[in-house]
């Protein structure tokens, strides 16, 4: 794991310095604190800072190939490097290190981009080719490792995170309405928009290629459900058609997620895990029991507040496992203080608390000297194991009989404790469950009732921006892009392409995932997000993942192996994380009041003050108005602070000391290279 970043000037008579690619590191040395490399050429500058996890010794980048054509910088992992490495070789590449990064630089030798194809990883990655004089830059499947860049002054820019483009004073942050908007109806940006203006990023399964002053970007690999639901046999004497096609995938998907645990292992470093106590944490953990490691350490959060909290899970899974467990313990005060530190590195302002003890999690991690963890993140989104994929199927099933006082009820299967949900003609069902019920035909059907939910948050935007945001969308631009084959696919996969593309992929592996682990230097790996798990679960019959109305049915077979019934049997609870509490209450952090004050607000210029203050004094008394007030009041609060960290008080002194292990590599000129051809 490690940051990169670089400048690439189109004028090829214009070199960057190395002072500028100095500044940009040391923005981002949270990511890569153990060492540092800088690449200089006449036209092109790379920059790269490590955590060092396979070959600690030999493995500063940037590296070159054999004859220095090629230069790469590279942040992340790619686990199946071993069998690639011995495949290169056979075609006679010689290697001068162990790491994968050198294996990712041969394989685009061999192959340039459509080498993307057989990394199996998570990785963002730069190459700079001195014989055409083009940058390759590439971003994993599903988006786990961030590249942002943009163009300014003559020069593509580009870095693991946006503080680290910023560094360059030609480039300026500003806050782009669109964006805003966009958090606050879908919890995230829709790629490849950032929430400043003109900074993008590369869309997860996509590469750029900067050429004689031109950028391509395209894709190389995408979600797609087009081979789901193949026909059931016939069944057998055994048993039903559902069981025998269940017994049929189980023994394949066994076997995948077992590897995808194994390869992950692969570290010169310990690797431990997350343990929430829930279903997909608890396999990955007991898989790598399985696989013989002798010692295995387990990190938790448990909250002080008993409706968040399920510590007597995760320790009931610790024992049954044989783990090292430990506890990081959040309270409404520490999450309110870390909360500050979280937007500074989520570089985007966020609709929920829950990455604030993400973030003590991870820096309990690094206390601990771990490096890496395994989790469960993707097993919900492949595997169907969120709510709104049973909302969904509920309210297609109620459209069928809209007037039905039954129907509706399955409702409460959900969501047991909301005390209002009565029947049909409930307020709360008509208000929230029964809008667009029927209009089962939109490709986004199983999310508009939620995002539609999640707009009214958008009523606390002051006239100014709301014209702002209007003017924006009267430039064309459409919101949600679609797969040309969308509309063959079951009601479940669309729902599960737009929670991957969007919840999990901009939000979940972002802004509560790499950006919280990374500001600790923790990396985080995902062996459901393995390509080959899932390609696999994208091919499954939609019954293997929703069953009725029982969750990642396929998961919960592999389970009954390896889990105790305490475990196996509970019911899925969303990991979540108090919220106005932990900015209002007796040891509340300063930067609050000051942020939602009247005259901080109105020199953002983004919220209306009044509606501001009259939320802030709500919450304050305790008098919350359901949940869509504590989502307004994270997102007004992590915006405010956004302004505040890169907009109004961004500084980039910082710059690497001769203290800091820095390699430096200095190349020919173009016309030098040329002649030694």
């Amino acid at each position: 794991m490690c940051a990169i970043v670089g400048i690439l000037n189109f004028a090829e008579t214009t070199p960057p310095s190395e002072a500028a690619l100095r500044r940009m590191l040391a923005m981002v040395r949270h990511r890569g604190p153990d060492q540092f490399g800088i690449y200089l050429g006449d036209q092109v500058g790379l920059g790269n800072a490590r955590l060092s996890i396979i070959d600690l010794s030999g493995g500063q980048q940037p590296i070159a190939n054999e004859d220095e054509t090629l230069w790469i910088v590279f942040n992340g992992e790619i686990f199946n490097y071993i069998e690639l490495k011995s495949e290169l070789e056979s075609k006679g590449h010689r290697f001068s290190t162990n790491t994968d990064t050198e294996v990712i630089l041969h394989l685009y030798e061999e192959l340039g981009p459509e080498s993307l194809r057989r990394l199996n990883g998570q990785f963002a990655i730069a190459i700079w080719n001195e014989r055409d004089r083009s940058l390759f830059l590439a971003r994993d499947r599903v988006g786990v490792r961030p590249l942002f860049y943009t163009q300014a002054g003559g020069s593509l820019i580009f870095g693991s995170e946006i503080k680290s483009i910023l560094a360059d004073p030609r480039v300026r942050a500003s806050i782009d309405p669109l964006a805003l908007d966009q958090i606050f109806t879908y919890w995230s940006t829709l790629s490849p928009r950032t929430c400043f203006r003109g900074i993008v990023d590369v869309p997860p399964g996509h590469y750029l290629l900067a050429k004689d002053g031109r950028l391509t970007v395209k894709s190389y690999w995408a979600l797609d459900w087009t081979n789901a639901n193949p026909p059931l046999p016939s069944p057998g004497a055994r048993g039903s058609r559902l069981e025998e096609t269940a017994e049929k995938y189980l023994g394949e998907f066994h076997e995948l997620l077992t590897d995808a645990t194994r390869i992950r292992l692969r570290a010169d470093v310990p690797v431990g895990a997350y343990l929430s106590g829930g279903l997909d944490s608890s396999v990955i953990a007991a898989i790598v029991r399985k696989l013989g490691v002798s010692r295995l350490d387990t990190f938790s959060i448990a909250f002080s507040d008993p409706k968040f909290d399920e510590s007597e899970h995760q320790r009931s899974m610790a024992r049954f496992l044989g783990t090292d467990h430990q506890v990081v313990h959040a309270t409404h005060a520490d999450i309110g203080r870390a909360f500050y530190d979280v937007v500074w590195h989520t570089e985007c302002p966020v609709m929920r608390t829950a990455p604030a003890p993400m973030f003590l999690l991870s820096q309990l991690v690094r206390e601990r000297r771990f490096k890496v963890v395994l989790t469960g993140e993707g097993a919900d989104e492949f595997l169907a194991g969120y709510d709104i994929f049973k909302e969904a199927k509920i309210r297609r099933f109620w459209a069928r009989n809209p007037d039905s006082k039954w129907r509706s009820l399955l409702l409460k299967r959900l969501y047991p404790d909301i005390t209002n949900l009565s029947g049909a003609g409930s307020s709360y069902l008509a208000a929230f469950f029964g809008a667009g019920m029927t209009e089962t035909a939109a490709p986004d059907y199983s999310h508009a009732v939620r995002w539609r939910n999640n707009r009214r948050t958008c009523r606390f935007f002051s006239k100014g921006f709301t014209a702002a945001v209007a003017a924006a969308r009267g430039e064309g631009e459409t919101e949600l892009r679609y797969p040309a084959n969308f509309a063959s696919w079951k009601p479940l996969e669309k729902a599960q392409f737009l929670e991957a593309s969007i919840f999990l992929s901009q939000y979940l592996l972002s802004s509560q995932g790499d950006r919280v682990a990374m500001a600790h230097s923790v990396e985080g790996r995902y062996p459901f997000l393995d390509v080959r798990v899932m390609e696999f679960c994208n091919r499954l019959p939609s019954r293997l993942k929703l069953r009725v109305l029982t969750e990642k049915y396929l998961l919960r077979q592999l389970a009954r192996q390896y889990l105790p019934p305490e475990i196996l049997q509970r019911r899925k609870r969303p990991y979540r994380a108090p919220i106005h509490r932990s900015f209002f209450n007796e040891a509340a952090p300063e930067y609050v009041r000051e942020l939602l004050s009247e005259e901080a607000v109105k020199a953002t210029g983004v919220f209306n003050p009044v509606a501001v203050g009259q939320l802030a004094a709500r919450l304050e008394q305790g008098k919350a108005v359901g949940e869509t007030d504590d989502m307004a009041l994270v997102g007004i609060l992590s915006t405010q602070l956004v302004h505040h960290h890169f907009v109004t008080a961004f500084r980039a002194d910082r710059t690497l000391t001769e203290r800091d292990d820095v390699k430096v590599v200095l190349r020919r000129t173009a016309d030098q290279l040329r002649t030694c051809a």
